[in-house]
């Protein structure tokens, strides 16, 4: 069985990438598959929902510590949240949860697996993207959190095996935005002043490195197919130079909750790391799962000043939950 959305970017992604392509308190505890100490085992998507599908719990890999922590965030959230941004307010819940890249890949197949104590850059997003659409939506068990992190983690939010994971990040992105998930935040204009043009194939190029593409390899040339539908595509995109603008300038399109992608032109990669962003005292900043420190973190430097340090980082894209 399986564990990630490939780390889609930064050392996340490059790990993920070298491992797949493009990565509360801290209680341990024995996680199963089918963990049946939850009252619910198969939930199925309403007539209205964008996607309509069933998942069976006892397919879920999970801990009990992990259902518990959603129920109790998204119950919380339902009255003290208020106005905050939901990307924010449940991003500072994890701040301190350590950084551990390839929780997706267990087991010889692919399953969806819910891991909330142990976090890469693509897991942490994916979780508050999650719980934020649960958020939003008043649903609030932790089978309504399942379907929403199918439906993020997955190609048309649904899951079928290795290839329907959604690796890099230019299929993530594409994929929410498709199910209206997200919107990319973009325009002709600055700071939006340089284009990406994508060039990725960096899995099937070493698809030894990958666990399900070492053990199957008729995945490989599906995962080709996919890469050679993105490549050529162009985006525009903030390039780092740009992040050290104030708010009042035409960086201040960016807004706190905001997803951003650390893209990059090298390694037959697109993105290297991901994160949220916010403001403070009129700079850009980054909250995200840190290889660096280990852990989750509010960045004390500016977005700029991160980026500065990271030579294979071109710039950002911008993404807002819808």
């Amino acid at each position: 069985m399986t564990k990630n959305l490939f780390s889609l970017f930064t050392i996340c992604f490059f790990f993920a990438a070298a491992c797949l392509a493009q990565g509360c308190n801290d209680i341990k505890q024995d996680t199963t598959v089918g963990n049946t100490s939850d009252s619910f085992n198969t939930i199925c998507c309403s007539e209205k929902d964008t996607i309509c599908d069933t998942i069976d719990l006892k397919d879920v890999e999970y801990s009990t510590a992990d259902s518990a922590l959603v129920v109790k965030l998204l119950t919380e959230a339902e009255t003290q949240r208020k106005e905050e941004h939901p990307i924010i307010y449940f991003g500072k819940k994890f701040l301190g949860i350590p950084y551990v890249g390839h929780t997706l890949e267990n087991g010889d197949k692919e399953h969806l697996i819910v891991n909330l104590h142990e976090l890469d850059c693509t897991t942490f997003v994916e979780t508050l993207t999650a719980l934020s659409l649960c958020d939003k939506s008043n649903k609030r068990t932790f089978a309504d959190y399942c379907m929403a992190l199918s439906k993020v983690r997955f190609r048309n939010g649904r899951m079928t095996d290795y290839t329907s994971r959604l690796h890099y990040f230019t299929w993530w992105a594409e994929d929410n935005e498709s199910l209206g998930i997200v919107k990319e935040i973009v325009a002709e204009t600055a700071p939006f002043t340089a284009v990406q043009t994508i060039n990725i194939h960096y899995m099937s190029a070493h698809p030894t490195l990958y666990k399900h593409l070492k053990n199957n390899p008729e995945f490989v040339s599906k995962i080709k197919n996919y890469e050679d539908e993105s490549n050529g595509k162009k985006y525009r995109y903030i390039p780092k130079g740009n992040l050290s603008w104030g708010k009042d300038s035409s960086l201040g399109i960016v807004e706190d909750g905001d997803i951003v992608a650390m893209l990059t032109d090298s390694d037959s990669l697109d993105t290297r790391h991901i994160g949220v962003a916010f403001w403070q005292n009129g700079k850009l900043h980054l909250m995200h799962a840190s290889s660096l420190y280990k852990k989750v973190v509010m960045s004390r430097e500016t977005f700029y000043d991160y980026e500065k340090k990271q030579s294979k980082h071109t710039g950002i894209r911008v993404f807002r939950l819808q």
